[in-house]
């Protein structure tokens, strides 16, 4: 008798494993999060002016590359689902100003 995982087992494990079946919800932070971070932590310096002004929208970008990349090549359903979440809370910011 050959072990065979059910359907809805499988599709509950796609939130959160990639096809490998290696747990992906907590990753080493790719290089677009990394630039994130950076830029956030740089911007706690600055205060005022041209060079914050730079590093906000190298955040912004940081930020956006990576929901784009989680959205479109995510490897489990609940990266995708965050990689919209976030780029909706972006544009939906920028809007607002």
């Amino acid at each position: 008798m050959t072990s065979r995982t059910s359907p809805i087992t499988y599709s509950a494990d796609r939130w959160f494993r990639d096809g490998h079946g290696k747990l992906v919800v907590f990753q080493r932070p790719n290089p677009p999060l990394v630039v994130w971070i950076a830029a956030r932590i740089i911007e706690t310096v600055l205060h005022v002016g041209s060079p914050k002004r730079l590093v906000e929208a190298v955040a912004f970008g940081a930020l956006f590359t990576w929901g784009w990349l989680e959205l479109f090549s995510g490897s489990a359903y609940i990266r995708r689902v965050l990689g919209m979440v976030v780029l909706v809370a972006l544009v939906v910011g920028r809007a607002r100003g």
